[in-house]
């Protein structure tokens, strides 16, 4: 099962109209909706446009030329190597104006959702073996307990889903980072995929990281890109979200003035990992949150649904992380915790780790450390709140510290009186406003 990051299969780009696997029908609309939309007239610039190899993009201007919908300019463009220029005739200006009503998307052609299937199972999350090597290497800039790894290794490499819970502050978010950061390959991710004749839009440049491309040079006869470039090269994408979060948000979204889809969060995670941070804050219950993702967690599939009600099926590849600072018995059911595979309790540092990490902190923000001043932090201030450390606490405590020693006026060096005054910040002392 171990994967590297070379190994994921490339699609390959169609050779034939026929191996495309659309409708002629929307693929000659869509050709004649970007020639409309961007005014393009040369196959090579249209070919760039849609996403589709030369010969099969003069396939499809050939087809709408038998149809009278296009037509040549009769002259020859010296800047494009000679080529031959195309326009729309009256009839293809009234197909395409047409085409547009229906629907406005035009550009990238569609990658068929039975054809994006065979890609997923091609470059599959769960093909990945993640090795310690990998994520401590990913995690080196964090102080961790010397068992976690051992709890996050098998979770991560099983591509099933995790739930990471403990007290607020200790990393939960950075070690879900960490996991995106470890697995280090890339996939290819589909501009837009096509179900019963509708567009829906999956590549999304806030979720997926592009990787720098290579443009093929139209005058070479050997080309750079080998792949189909319906899809771009991306990391494994990563969509985080929180208390923001809503059942909704996991279904289609459909734009009714474009009148095409966009594909939900879960769907644009696909081959990568989905984190749900601070469950429990968001105004959906928990429970339902969970139960929502029930058939996905258990069959690989997730279902959705069309503006016209009909429901079909996509492929559900994706490590999902749950984060939360409540305990599992207190959100969850029973059914609902065994359907997440890995429970794994993030707890907070000890001493050790506590100074450790402060060290690491005061180094990287340039405060001078004083051994007084750090005994004092220890032995008066931590025994008020039953000695318990939390991660966040050495970057707040010192940027407090700084803050006030700016204000000061003072070199950034920490003493017993800067503790103080730091300390009475990171808590909000209980009492009774009178209003």
């Amino acid at each position: 099962m171990n994967m590297q990051p070379t190994t994921v299969m490339a699609p390959p780009p169609p050779r034939t109209i026929a191996e495309m696997q659309l409708q002629p029908v929307m693929m000659r609309d869509i050709l004649l909706k970007t020639i409309f939309r961007k005014n393009v007239s040369e196959v090579t610039e249209l070919a760039k446009a849609v996403c589709l190899p030369r010969q099969v993009t003069q396939e499809l201007v050939d087809m709408a030329r038998e149809q009278r919908l296009l037509e040549a300019t009769g002259t020859l463009n010296a800047n494009s190597g000679g080529e031959m220029g195309y326009q729309l005739t009256d009839a293809g200006k009234a197909r395409a104006l047409d085409a547009l009503a229906q629907s406005e998307y035009f550009g990238a052609m569609p990658v068929p959702l039975e054809v994006y299937r065979e890609q997923i199972k091609r470059q599959s999350i769960r093909n990945v073996q993640i090795t310690r090597e990998q994520l401590v290497s990913a995690m080196g800039h964090l102080v961790l307990p010397d068992d976690l790894l051992d709890q996050l290794g098998p979770a991560v490499s099983a591509g099933r889903s995790c739930l990471m819970y403990g007290p607020p502050g200790n990393g939960k978010s950075s070690i879900s980072n960490g996991i995106r950061d470890a697995m280090g390959d890339k996939i290819y991710v589909p501009r837009a995929i096509e179900y019963s004749g509708q567009v829906i839009t999956v590549y999304d440049p806030i979720v997926h990281s592009a990787a720098e491309s290579e443009e093929d040079d139209p005058n070479s006869l050997r080309r750079r890109t080998t792949f189909d470039t319906r899809y771009v090269k991306c990391d494994r994408p990563t969509v985080i979200t929180g208390g923001e979060l809503t059942l909704d948000m996991l279904d289609l979204v459909y734009n009714p003035t474009a009148r095409t889809y966009q594909a939900p969060l879960q769907l644009k995670s696909t081959g990568g990992i989905f984190i749900v941070d601070d469950l429990g804050r968001q105004s959906e219950p928990p429970q339902s949150l969970v139960n929502r993702w029930i058939v996905p967690l258990e069959e690989n599939k997730d279902i959705l649904a069309l503006q016209s009600g009909e429901k079909f099926e996509v492929p559900f590849d994706t490590l999902v992380i749950f984060s939360t600072n409540f305990h599992p018995n207190e959100i969850f059911d029973q059914a609902a915790l065994r359907r997440i595979f890995f429970k794994i309790k993030i707890d907070g540092p000890n001493q050790a780790n506590f100074l450790k990490i402060f060290s690491l902190v005061a180094r990287a923000k340039k405060l001078e450390l004083d051994e007084e001043a750090l005994i004092y932090l220890l032995k008066v201030k931590y025994p008020t709140i039953d000695n318990i450390y939390a991660n966040y606490q050495p970057v707040f405590l010192i940027d407090q510290m700084r803050s006030i020693c700016d204000f000061e006026g003072i070199p950034y060096k920490m003493s017993k009186s800067l503790v103080d005054r730091a300390w009475a910040n990171m808590f909000v002392k209980e009492e009774h406003i009178v209003k």
